[in-house]
């Protein structure tokens, strides 16, 4: 076990979009595929199903647009169904699985550059009641032009001003959530004492960004706060990330970088005072597993024959903030200095560096995911696993399903019960709150 790792099994979250793509932008055209991403039942469905599993989360990702930065144009994303063709609010979806399900956790993307620490705040802290102790927010600093422009602003501020907007939006909400001490909601009829006033202060925060008097209006979260996630991968990004994260979601190409990224994190983490341990790294992977290899790989090949480079450009478009139909589409990525998500970049180029992909063969393989490693039988995907896990590139992994809801069905019915054999994943719930889950502490008000 690593020295890093608080517990010997790792954990598990599941990456999957209200919407219609998670691990494959093929997948919602898989003949199996439950394209009926608009009912209640869908949700509620695939939460008992990772519950099921015995999953630590559910983790529903957000934008705030239907992006338009390949081509200056929707259509390839409408078209195809790509990244933000059609996105749910995510905490109202949340509501549906909390409703559903009694242990799985309940993470929703929620940006500190379009909404407001109050507002935030309150919907956090309200979810985490109804679903006693299961919420986590995953903190975004939006960078879309298109997104800014939903919400009145002629462009988003500087990657510097984001993350200095991000700490302050961060801090308040903890103020917030904190602004009723634990006890302080009574329920006494007889005196009458609903909530003692005594434990109800206002923050009066006056900063660069925000005004907020407070109290927060909803008393303190049973979790103390939501577990927080993050993905910044750019060296601020990094530096937010090991500040304040519990949790981070990144994408890597290799197993080596992996680990380098792992002694980052975990290095930043100590240099902020923090028990390394307390941050819990999970890369994102999209297994495909089958009763046999070749069946993996009968399913691997249908869908990569229903994802199309322009959907996965596209993507890639929206993710590095760059239109990509400007260049030639048979030759490599270029070397740039992206504004948008830098670790999608570095992902993507340490990708063509290996393989030497056209900028069109990237974009199919963007679309089918980057890292291949996982496709095959249980042992083999689960082998796999084991082994990222024992070689210290992280704490568990962040599944993201090709197709919903096989894809998953499959890995809960093959893949689970290896990784219990081996006594790498829990067999049953040890607690009931998200913090339970993940063997962290809540927080002291």
């Amino acid at each position: 076990m690593s020295q890093y790792q608080s517990q010997g099994q790792m954990h598990l979250a599941a990456f999957v979009q209200a919407g219609p793509v998670s691990g494959n932008h093929g997948g919602w055209r898989h003949p199996q595929a439950d394209t009926d991403i608009l009912s209640p039942q869908y949700y509620a469905n695939l939460g008992r199903l990772l519950e099921a599993g015995k999953f630590d989360l559910l983790f529903l990702a957000d934008i705030l647009a239907v992006p338009q930065r390949h081509e200056g144009s929707m259509d390839s994303q409408l078209r195809y169904g790509a990244l933000g063709a059609l996105r749910l609010e995510p905490q109202i979806v949340l509501a549906t699985v909390a409703a559903a399900t009694r242990h799985l956790g309940l993470a929703s993307t929620i940006s500190t550059s379009c909404f407001e620490p109050f507002a935030v705040a309150r919907s956090l802290a309200t979810l985490d009641h109804m679903s006693a102790g299961r919420t986590a927010w995953n903190i975004v600093t939006s960078f879309q032009q298109a997104e800014a422009a939903n919400f009145g602003r002629d462009d988003q501020l500087s990657r510097e001003e984001r993350y200095d907007r991000a700490d302050e939006f961060v801090e308040i909400a903890c103020r917030l959530w904190d602004s009723w001490q634990d006890g302080a909601v009574v329920r006494d009829k007889d005196a009458p004492l609903f909530a003692d006033p005594t434990k109800v202060q206002a923050i009066n925060h006056e900063g660069r960004y925000f005004r907020v008097q407070g109290p927060l209006n909803v008393s303190r979260p049973p979790q103390g706060r939501p577990v927080f996630i993050q993905a910044g991968a750019s060296g601020r990004g990094r530096d937010f990330a090991a500040k304040w994260a519990d949790v981070i979601f990144v994408n890597h190409s290799s197993l080596e970088s992996a680990q380098a990224f792992y002694q980052e994190m975990k290095g930043r983490a100590a240099s902020h005072g923090r028990d390394p341990a307390t941050l819990k790294i999970l890369p994102g992977i999209v297994p495909i597993v089958g009763e046999t290899a070749a069946a993996a790989e009968a399913t691997d090949a249908l869908l990569n024959g229903l994802a199309t480079p322009q959907a996965g450009l596209s993507t890639l478009s929206y993710h590095l903030d760059i239109d990509l139909a400007q260049f030639p589409q048979d030759e490599v990525l270029p070397d740039m200095d992206v504004p948008g998500v830098q670790g999608h970049y570095k992902e993507v180029a340490e990708l063509t560096r290996k393989q030497n992909l056209s900028l069109s063969q990237l974009g199919h393989r963007y679309g089918v995911g980057t890292l291949r490693d996982f496709i095959g039988d249980a042992e083999t995907v689960t082998d796999r696993m084991e082994q990222w896990f024992r070689a210290d590139a992280c704490d568990g992994f962040m599944i993201q399903a090709p197709y919903v809801p096989g894809s998953i069905e499959d890995f809960v019915r093959l893949a689970i019960p290896e990784l219990q054999r081996r006594g790498l994943f829990r067999t049953e719930y040890g607690g009931t709150t998200l913090r339970d889950h993940l063997n962290l502490s809540r927080p002291a008000a």
